[in-house]
């Protein structure tokens, strides 16, 4: 377990993992190991699960039973390191303590609405995760930071007094911790704040989170509410500053909530686990008691221990987790050899997957766990959609796995409690897991072993299911290989992701596998990452509990920046003091935990992004030996162009935070590593008489006599070729056939051959291919591994905030007739609109594209949904080269491309012209080579002649995003590529038609159902823009054939003014309906489309002539056309039906005019959405065609001349009903400088209908509240009087004036707009008893780190 030097050989040393099934303790005494594996609940037994681990442990060093109940003596132990999940199951079963949030007024909705995006585009009952406050109190006081990011002036405010200190309490503007400049615009008052506590403790709350705006560089007004909160009497108060200063109003609310919430629960249980000593426990008492005490600590979530007294809530989340990432780091990474590591823990309901490499952990600032999306150091761990326990499932035509799992009860159908079938049953019954080696724990008393029998008949069940469905003959091998086949194509795509979102590339790493059940799936993992050494630990299945034994105690310091990096001069030399003042905090507090300084390390972080843009990225000090070298900022200009493959060498780096990791060394880990040990270790093939057994295993091609051999039995050097299995007590390892497995005093490590591609096989005998349903379930995987793979490559070689942050772009390929065959889920309502394009496209330049040909288009007639969007498609040949196979393409939305204003999204636009670059058709890349010149024509020079024009303002980020999009085509390309290398070129183009084939018979039974329930009647629907024109739909359905003719016949006229829709966009919501219809997943592409044919009327505002406007059309009319479908099956009430789209900002290269520097700002605003059958309508959300975020309420002010008066719930906006429509927000934004506002909104004249009887929802609107001067017929006659008595004072009064749906207004410093959003429709009459069905979430538990929170960002744009 590693040496700590003769000091400490005084006690036992004791490291405990209390994981949510088992808990696993690994005992270390004199050089000695022992290993107790324990459920984690066990009431007839033990009260807790870790304090009999240590008796049990005690009992066998000390020889000498010790009794349950009788006190342990500390003074026998030397250390116990833990590492648990009570945070987590008190987060995931939403048991904390009762807490209050105590936000600055304006704010107290702010969690509500969260990033206003929601977790699920298709699903129609949003569920968003409840807040963990029970009470709110809003605190009247303000500061806002003086000066703004996108100033083209950048000028600076500077002032001697400083926060925190005496001064900082009059002054008007004050130097932040940051260095940025605030202004206190109201200080709170103590008395106040005192009563409104009094009131929340009174009502019996003794916990409580504080997080006020901008109080990580301005924390006085949140520590003057501490001081006043612990005066009442409040047993646990959090301070955001405290935990974690780092800039996001909401992130940094949710992180002191989740502290509030769960540290008295924390100190709850470590007080109870306390009783069970005699003598003391942390580093306090081995002061105090001498040898009486023993060291306590715990692991945290970002891999480093802390002494017991200063474990929290907040650092405890990801406990157990962080001890295997720690286990397999120390004893997989080799210093010397630098070859990177992946994680794969894989457990019973889930995988957690991770990476270690360049020596040290990959650490994250903001993760999602149970739903609670936390701001603090932690370590990357991902969870992937597949454990033992993840259900199978043969939906419409496909092999599924999960995400929905067995868990502990019933568990898998082997476990004897009449479970389903899950990846287990399909390991044992092929032979892959070995009851033998499993503890008999179940049946009625609990000692029998595993039951192969009932595993047998769930995937008989499944077998005859999918014969039936199919016509095919599959027996249950087959069927049970294939469901592992769909698994692991699962696993690998995440982890994929994870190593290339950030530029690494999988196939140069080791696969280090850990956890109950990764043996069996490791090789196959590994071949499908390309990945050539697999390394398992000999304490594999209880890492976590060995890493906590080997972790070191960490203390973690951050303090928020914003100064420009210069190489050299006073920047430098600031940060250098501050870094000095953070690192003696850390060592004072590790000194108090018993470190001398030579045991004490630190590690140097400054947290820098490029300006103007969000993507900052934490550099650590550049190492050189015996050097105090500071070169950062080389260092982020390397390590951006590494991740995201380019630099922005014309603007200034940004310094956001300086971080010190002071790292308290504890124990040392002696083992040699791996590669030590393969360069000594003496080779020798396994010898027959050590095989234990034989069993008939299933491999890839059938059933293979596979010899079984104990680990315990192989000694160091022995050799297995496959196939093979070698187990223990605690795990099963699958030696496949082609592979060698070799022992190593600390690992197994398992060598992979190149394996032969397996060629396709699916073809009958006269030549033609049948449908087989494994290969399709992979297919469609790796179809949309494809699109997700490209969206990443797009998102990481971007520019600009709409594509990098709010991620307003999608993805796909195409067949060679610009049919649509995978789309990542990124828009709504790109879904089936780029196919159009791309078919236009593709006739249009029929034998006239070259390799490497790129073709840009973004015109409304071309397939374009509005302006701003631009797509770039390219072409795939055979390798002949005469020949299309398919093609890929990208659609972003550019900030600006010209137009009559900043932002390109006018709400006054009557001639597609005012809208900014229109482009038909035009070759961007020839053969390779990027026409730049081109593009500075086609959206600067060209827009600009058109009277009140100007081109584009922000021309550099439209040519990098332009670049990033050809980089993603060029992505899809060589991955298709790929796989026709793997599979073969007919077979890729056949499962192209088969999988588009399998979506078309799932919508066709979608219509059957839908014509049975409203027996063969027409449906019908009309609902109207705000200008009154109707749109009208008639829907037929032919329940035969399962077809549907959708009639847009009585659709009002094309529009002057810009809420015309081109067709493109009523063929994406009607994909867009069908899919949350179907409510299950289904491949979206062109086969949806095929049972329908759609009719719309020409002339009508849903076929606009060439050059009408249509900016409205994507935004506004895309979301009526949704309703009125959605009203015409009777789906739902009305949503929103809105995008609330806000545009402000100035400066322009104008026609005529001096070209003025200044900015754009471009947002969509959430609504309420609309009721059903068995929801309620959810609050302050984006619905249907849109899920973009909203930006940050501090980064927003941080960026533009703005103060967010309110941003909170309208209360009382949404349609009454059994079901309560969900309210809209209101909006409140104060300008601090001149500038021109727009609005574009709808749905504020007509309301969003109620359904079902459901009332309807408030219509919107939309205020500018500016100062006039006061009007009487007195001061007229006065003024034209002119008054001898000289200018007399002039009063002003507060106006309110309506701007209507679509209105653009030159507001003045001081003025404000008001937007409240519409409310969603109600469903079923007020008073009848609500039908609410609960649906429960399986991926709420799920350690969602860096990849995750892109991957959902990118799921919810």
């Amino acid at each position: 377990m590693g040496s700590a030097g003769a000091e400490n050989d005084r006690g036992i040393r004791i490291a405990i993992d209390r994981g949510g099934t088992f808990t696993d303790c690994v005992g270390n005494f004199n050089g000695e190991d022992v290993v107790i594996k324990l459920l984690s609940e066990d009431p007839a037994n033990y009260s807790d699960a870790p304090l009999e681990g240590i008796r049990r442990i005690m009992s066998h060093f000390l020889q000498r039973d010790i009794p349950r109940g009788e006190p342990l003596d500390t003074a026998q132990i030397d250390s116990i390191r833990m590492g648990t999940t009570v945070a987590t199951n008190a987060l995931l079963e939403r048991k904390g303590e009762t807490i209050a949030l105590v936000v600055t007024k304006g704010f107290k909705d702010c969690l509500v609405i969260g990033n206003q995006s929601r977790p699920d585009i298709f699903d129609l009952a949003i569920k968003k995760p409840q807040v963990l406050y029970s009470a709110v109190v809003e605190i009247n006081e303000r500061v806002t930071l003086e000066d703004y990011a996108e100033d083209p002036e950048r000028h600076l405010t500077k002032s001697d007094a400083r926060a925190g200190t005496a001064e900082a309490r009059t002054a008007d503007i004050v130097m932040g911790l940051s260095g940025e400049a605030v202004r206190i615009l109201q200080r709170p008052q103590r008395d106040t704040i005192r009563s409104q506590l009094q009131q929340i403790f009174d009502s019996g709350i003794k916990s409580i989170a504080v997080c006020l705006m901008h109080a990580y560089t301005f924390p006085d007004h949140e520590a003057l509410v501490g001081e006043v909160a612990r005066e009442i009497g409040f047993g646990h108060v959090s301070l955001s500053h405290e935990l974690m200063p780092m800039i996001k109003l909401v992130s940094r609310a949710t992180s002191v909530c989740a502290d509030a919430y769960l540290t008295p629960t924390i100190k709850k249980y470590i007080s109870g686990f306390q009783q069970g000593f005699e003598g003391g426990l942390g580093s306090k008492s081995v002061k105090q008691k001498g040898a009486r005490g023993a060291r306590c600590e715990f692991m945290q979530s970002d891999g480093g221990l802390v002494d017991v007294e200063k474990f929290t809530g907040l650092k405890a989340i990801l406990s157990g987790p962080a001890g295997g990432v720690v286990g397999y780091a120390t004893t997989s990474y080799d210093a010397n050899t630098r070859i990177p590591v992946i994680g794969f823990d894989m457990g019973g309901t889930s995988t957690d997957v991770s990476r270690y490499g360049e020596g040290r952990y990959d650490h994250t600032f903001e993760t999602t766990t149970a739903g609670v999306t936390i701001q603090s150091p932690q370590l990357d761990i991902n969870t992937v959609a597949a454990g033992g326990g993840s259900m199978l499932f043969f939906r419409n035509g496909l092999f599924v796995v999960g995400p929905d799992s067995a868990g502990a009860h019933p568990g898998p159908a082997c476990y004897r409690k009449g479970g389903p079938a899950t990846v287990t049953d399909a390991n044992l019954y092929l032979g892959r897991l070995l009851p033998e080696f499993f503890p008999k724990i179940f049946g009625k008393n609990e000692d029998e072993g595993l039951d192969p029998e009932a595993s047998k008949r769930a995937l008989q069940e499944l077998a005859d299911q999918i014969n039936k469905e199919t016509g095919k003959q599959m027996d249950v091998d087959e069927v049970a290989y294939g469901f592992l086949t769909v698994a692991n194509e699962a696993m690998t795509r995440p982890i994929r992701s994870i190593t290339e979102a950030k530029g690494h590339d999988s196939s140069k790493h080791r696969l280090a596998t850990f956890g109950g059940a990764g043996g069996q799936h490791a090789v196959a993992i590994a071949e499908a990452l390309g990945i050539k050494q697999i390394l398992i630990h000999r304490y594999s299945s209880v890492l976590s509990a060995y890493g906590m034994a080997l972790a070191d105690v960490v203390d973690e310091r951050q303090e928020p920046d914003s100064k420009i990096w210069k190489d050299e001069g006073d920047a430098v030399g600031e940060l250098k003091t501050k870094m000095g003042a953070l690192k003696d905090k850390s060592r004072h507090t590790l000194r108090d935990q018993g470190f001398e300084d030579s045991e004490i390390v630190f590690e140097e972080y400054l947290n820098m992004r490029y300006r103007g843009t969000e993507s900052a990225l934490m550099i650590i000090k550049p190492s050189k030996e015996g050097a105090d070298d500071w070169s950062f900022g080389k260092a982020f200009v390397e390590h951006h162009r590494y991740e995201f493959g380019f630099t922005l060498d014309d603007r200034d780096i940004i310094v956001d935070d300086v971080r010190v990791r002071g790292i308290g060394k504890s124990f040392r880990y002696s083992e040699k590593t791996v590669d030590e040990q393969l360069k000594t270790v003496s080779r020798h093939e396994v010898s027959a008489e050590k095989q234990h057994s034989e069993a008939k295993v299933f491999f890839q091609g059938g059933r293979l006599d596979t010899p079984i051999y104990k680990l315990g039995d192989l000694a160091v050097g022995t050799s297995i070729k496959g196939p093979a299995m070698l187990a223990d007590g605690t795990q099963t390892i699958v030696v496949t056939p082609g592979s060698t497995a070799l022992i190593l005093e600390t690992h197994v490590v398992i060598d992979i051959q190149n394996t032969e591609g397996e060629k396709d096989t699916s073809s009958t005998a006269t030549g033609e291919y049948e449908v087989d349903p494994i290969k399709l379930s992979i297919f469609g995987h790796r179809f949309m591994a494809i699109a997700e793979q490209m969206g990443r490559a797009l998102q990481k070689t971007s520019v600009s905030t709409n594509v990098k942050e709010r991620l307003d772009f999608s993805c796909a390929i195409f067949d060679a007739t610009g049919g649509l065959v995978a789309n990542a889920p990124h828009l709504p309502v790109h879904l089936g609109s780029m196919s159009t394009c791309v078919r236009r496209q593709a006739e249009i330049w029929r034998g006239k594209l070259s390799k490497g040909d790129v073709i840009i288009s973004n015109h409304p007639s071309y397939g374009g949904t509005h302006l701003p969007d631009i797509t770039l498609l390219m072409p795939a040949f055979n390798e002949a080269g005469d020949k299309i196979l398919f093609y890929a393409a990208s659609r972003a939305h550019h900030a600006d491309i010209g137009g009559i204003t900043a932002g390109s999204m006018p709400p006054h636009s009557r001639e597609l012209y005012q809208e900014g670059a229109a482009i038909k058709s035009e070759k961007l890349v020839s053969e390779g080579k990027f026409n730049e010149q081109r593009v500075v024509e086609l959206l600067y020079k060209e827009p600009a002649q058109y009277p009140g024009c100007s081109g584009t303002r922000c021309l550099a980020d439209n040519i990098n995003d332009l670049r990033a999009q050809v980089s993603a085509n060029q992505k899809g390309i060589s991955l298709i590529e790929t796989l026709i290398d793997e599979y073969g070129e007919d077979t890729v183009q056949f499962y192209m038609v088969a999988i588009q084939n399998n979506a078309e018979l799932q919508v066709r039974s979608l219509l059957k159902t839908v014509s049975k329930r409203f027996e063969g009647k027409e449906l019908s629907a009309v609902d109207f823009m705000d200008d009154g024109s109707p749109i009208r739909l008639k829907i037929t359905i032919d329940a035969e054939k399962g077809e549907a003719v959708f009639d847009f016949e009585g659709t009002g006229p094309e529009v002057y003014g810009n809420i015309n829709a081109p067709e493109a966009v009523s063929y994406s919501a009607i994909i867009y309906t069908l899919r949350c219809m179907i409510s299950e997943d289904i491949p979206l592409n062109q086969g949806c489309l095929k049972p329908i044919t759609v009719k719309i009327p020409p002339q009508s505002l849903l076929s606009p002539s060439d050059n009408a406007a249509v900016v409205g059309g994507n935004v506004l009319t895309s979301q009526r056309v949704t309703d009125v479908i959605f009203k015409a099956f009777e789906a739902c009430a009305a949503s929103q039906g809105d995008c609330n789209n806000l545009t402000f900002g100035f400066g322009g290269n104008v026609t005529g005019e001096a070209e003025v520097r200044g900015f754009g700002y471009y947002e969509t605003i959430a609504g309420g959405s609309g009721a059903g059958s068995y929801w309620e309508g959810t609050d302050g959300v984006h619905t249907h065609m849109t899920n973009t975020r909203i930006t940050d309420s501090e980064v927003f002010e941080r960026r533009y001349p703005i103060l967010l008066r309110n941003f909170s719930i309208r209360k009382g906006s949404g349609g009454r009903g059994q079901h309560h429509g969900g309210d809209g927000v209101v909006r409140d934004i104060e300008f601090r400088i001149p500038v021109q506002v727009s609005i574009l909104s709808e749905r504020r004249v007509y309301r969003p209908y109620g359904m079902a009887g459901g009332e309807d929802a408030e219509c919107g609107l939309n205020l500018w509240v500016c100062k006039v001067q006061k009007a009487s017929w007195e001061t007229s006659l006065r003024r034209l009087q002119q008054s001898e008595a000289g200018a007399e004072e002039q009063g002003f009064e507060e106006r309110f004036i309506n701007l209507g749906a679509k209105n653009s207004a030159p507001m003045k410093a001081g003025d404000r707009i008001i937007i409240n959003t519409p409310g969603g429709g109600g469903w079923g009459k007020v008073g009848d008893e609500p039908a609410l069905g609960k649906g429960n979430n399986p991926t709420l538990a799920w350690k969602k780190g860096s990849h995750a929170a892109r991957e959902e960002m990118a799921l919810q744009a």
